[in-house]
């Protein structure tokens, strides 16, 4: 699990050899055509975990960086979705993700002596939660269980479990009732 940490200039620097090679397997992946199985082992490649064969990635799927994306069983993620995951993105199981999804677990300081630098703080996206298209989840955020992000929303703050959050920014706008 990553925790909340900044890296300067040169720490980042020091990841350039992994970026590069990961970017070298995501322009090869949304270059072709390919069978779920084979963009399951591509992104396991990025990932260095192995992928769930209930886990469904459409093209095209960007990373900045990619090992640090996890990703549980049965999740659905939409074509164009970008995930910045330096400082960590993890989905649940059964999550699902819109079309054009962005999850970003990276900032700049706002000093600006530090900017070049960065901030890192992971994203959870807990079990059951659905983003849809276009939204945006910042980093440090936790999207609760059973949570729906309605589309376009930007979401700054955590989303509660069984709650439905939309605009920008985000806020909840229902409580999800469960019919047993």
């Amino acid at each position: 699990m990553v925790t909340n940490k900044t890296l300067n200039p040169q720490q980042i620097a020091d990841l350039d050899e992994i970026i590069e090679h990961n970017q070298e397997l995501i322009q090869e992946l949304n270059t072709g055509a390919h069978s779920p199985a084979e963009i399951r082992e591509a992104v396991a490649r990025l990932t260095q975990q192995e992928l769930d064969p209930s886990v469904e990635i459409r093209l095209p799927f960007y990373t900045d960086f990619g090992r640090n994306i996890h990703i549980g069983k049965r999740v659905f993620i939409n074509n164009g979705a970008t995930f910045t995951d330096l400082g960590g993105i993890y989905l649940a199981d059964d999550v699902l993700i819109g079309p054009n999804a962005t999850l970003i677990s990276v900032n700049h300081p706002l000093d600006p002596a530090a900017r070049h630098g960065v901030e890192l703080k992971p994203v959870y996206i807990r079990k059951n939660a659905w983003l849809g298209a276009n939204t945006t989840v910042l980093p440090g955020v936790t999207i609760g269980e059973n949570a729906v992000v309605a589309a376009g929303a930007v979401v700054t703050r955590n989303v509660p479990a069984n709650t439905i959050v939309a605009g920008v920014p985000a806020r909840v706008i229902k409580t999800i009732k469960h019919n047993h």
